[in-house]
Order: structure tokens, then C-alpha cells, then sequence
């Protein structure tokens, strides 16, 4: 082949390059994981769903004050006149719900019992959030003896039922309230997220942008803190919301059974389900299903957009 013909041939391809790097640079259907994880969820029924119930359960905590008819806490003459024990005043004009045992507004208390349950299945998530990453990245970046030691807690953790771990937290502290509830709900969910972030970054030690790094001498710390370890949240976040909904069925577990708040005035679903649904069912059997109602619509609004989410993030659970 003559030079002549192996320049035509090289400035065909020069050429052609050029047309494609032109069509990659005017290509705008190229998106981030981000943005077409957020698209898939826009377009997911699933996720519109949990979102929605989700962001109503969020707003009425949050405006609870503002939404609430009434006091939660108040006696009302109205209501406590016509209270007894084997009658309790049902739905009116006044208060839509009806009464509580204590002759206290029950739609009101609903309300409140938002907020409560959104408080104490925040804190215990992002306690439980904290320590698992904690202990995951410090597993996952050293490895070893380390690794070995910190996997076994977890591993003796996940053997025993949540619930039953969480029951008996509760039942070591000399006297049950809000924080002891709160903390044990999160160390229940401590081994999930360890165990699940000390995996991806397990995973991420053998990838390639990785070993260029160690390769060009970076130092192992920002390996860590850098690379491995942002590129291991995806997951763990997705799990956070998941573990959200079984945070708020632990807490309002741990109330039913009498070892949450002992406050009859804090309003938490867990708490009136137990005490006054549990106690009053023959009597108004109201007083139990609109907290069970409530709880199981909001644990499902959770788990809902969780799954949404980790199959909108990872390729693998994509339908």
C-alpha cells in the first residue's frame, strides 16, 4: 500500500473520530446514576406511592400544632361527662374521633402520635446509621484480625430475633422511657448496616480506581475516606429507609408491651395501642385500630419507597 493510500486511510479515520467525539459531546441522553435513579422513580408507581404516604405522615408531624383540633393532653367536660368504664363518647361535630379513655380529644392525639413516632424512628435510624458505619468501614478498610473480631459481635447480634434483642435492651435499663426505647430500636439495627457497607467496601478494596490509587502512592486513609467509602453509601442509604419502617414496628412494639414511655400524656401509637386499645377493645375497639392503621400505613409508605429505591439505584434488582 502506498503512503499516499495509508493517508487517505488515516484521515478517513482522524475523520471519523472526530464525527464521534461531536455526536458524544452533543449527546445529551447520556445521564448520572443519580439522575436516572431519580427518573426511575419518577416514573415508578411504587415509589409514588410510598413518597406519598411518606411525605403526608412527614407534614402532619411536622405541622402537627397547627393541624391538631385541639390540646392532647386536655380533659374535656363534654367528654369526661358522659365517661365511664364500660361507655366511652364516640365520634361528634366536636371531635371526629371521639374520646379517650381520659376524656382527651383522640383526633388530636393521633396527630401528635406522629410526631412522636417520626422522633423516635429518626433518632434511632441515624443512631443505629452512625454506629453501623462506623463499624462496617472500619471492618471493610482494615480487614484482618480486625475485620474478624468486629463480624462476629454483628454476627452474634443478627442471631437473636430484633425484637427479642430489643425487648431485652429495654428490660437492662433500671427504668423504661423515650431514650431507652430510642437507643435499643437502634442498636438492633447496628449488624444490618455494618454488615451491609463492610461488603460494598470490601467489594470497592478490588476495583480498579482503587488499586490505581494505591498504585500512585495515595495514602490509605483518603483511599479510604475518598474512594471506597462514598462509593459504599448508595447502598446503606437505601437500607436507612427500609430499616425506618421496622424501627417505628419495634418502637411501637416495645410500647405496646409496656416498656416504652410510661407518660399516659406523651401521645405515641405504640402506647395508646397498647394501654387503651389493648384495654378498652370490647368496649371501643376504635381506640386500637385507627394506631394500628396508622402504623401499619406508615411502615408500609417506607418500605415502599425503599424498595423503590434499591431497585432504582442497583441494576441488578431492575425489573
Amino acid at each position: 500500500m502506498s503512503e499516499r493510500s495509508i493517508g487517505v486511510l488515516g484521515d478517513r479515520k482522524k475523520a471519523r473520530l472526530d464525527e464521534l467525539a461531536r455526536a458524544t459531546a452533543s449527546d445529551r441522553g447520556g445521564v448520572s446514576l443519580v439522575r436516572d435513579a431519580a427518573r426511575r422513580l419518577r416514573r415508578s408507581p411504587v415509589a409514588i406511592v410510598g413518597a406519598s404516604i411518606v411525605g403526608l405522615f412527614v407534614l402532619v408531624a411536622i405541622f402537627a400544632p397547627l393541624i391538631a383540633p385541639h390540646d392532647p393532653v386536655q380533659r374535656f367536660d363534654e367528654l369526661t361527662r358522659n365517661l365511664t368504664v364500660d361507655s366511652i363518647p364516640g365520634a361528634s361535630s366536636e371531635f371526629p374521633l371521639g374520646s379517650d379513655p381520659l376524656g382527651r380529644d383522640f383526633l388530636s392525639r393521633m396527630i401528635y402520635g406522629a410526631r412522636q413516632t417520626l422522633f423516635v424512628g429518626v433518632l434511632a435510624t441515624l443512631i443505629g446509621l452512625a454506629l453501623g458505619v462506623l463499624i462496617g468501614a472500619i471492618a471493610g478498610a482494615f480487614g484482618g484480625w480486625i475485620d474478624v473480631v468486629l463480624m462476629r459481635l454483628t454476627d452474634v447480634m443478627l442471631a437473636l430475633p430484633s425484637l427479642l434483642l430489643a425487648i431485652t435492651l429495654v428490660a437492662m435499663a433500671s427504668r423504661s422511657s423515650q431514650w431507652t426505647v430510642i437507643f435499643a430500636v437502634a442498636i438492633v439495627s447496628v449488624p444490618i448496616f455494618a454488615r451491609l457497607l463492610r461488603g460494598s467496601m470490601l467489594a470497592q478494596r478490588e476495583s480498579d480506581h482503587v488499586l490505581a490509587a494505591r498504585a500512585l502512592g495515595v495514602k490509605e486513609r483518603n483511599i479510604v475516606l475518598r474512594h471506597m467509602l462514598p462509593n459504599s453509601l448508595t447502598a446503606v442509604i437505601v437500607q436507612a429507609t427500609l430499616t425506618f419502617a421496622v424501627s417505628i414496628l419495634d418502637a411501637a412494639a416495645l410500647s405496646f408491651l409496656g416498656l416504652g414511655d410510661p407518660d399516659i400524656n406523651r401521645a405515641e401509637w405504640g402506647l395508646m395501642l397498647g394501654v387503651d386499645g389493648q384495654r378498652y377493645f370490647e368496649v371501643r375497639p376504635e381506640l386500637a385500630y385507627y394506631p394500628a392503621l396508622a402504623i401499619i400505613v406508615v411502615a408500609l409508605g417506607f418500605t415502599l419507597l425503599g424498595e423503590a429505591m434499591r431497585e432504582a439505584i442497583d441494576p441488578k434488582n431492575r425489573r
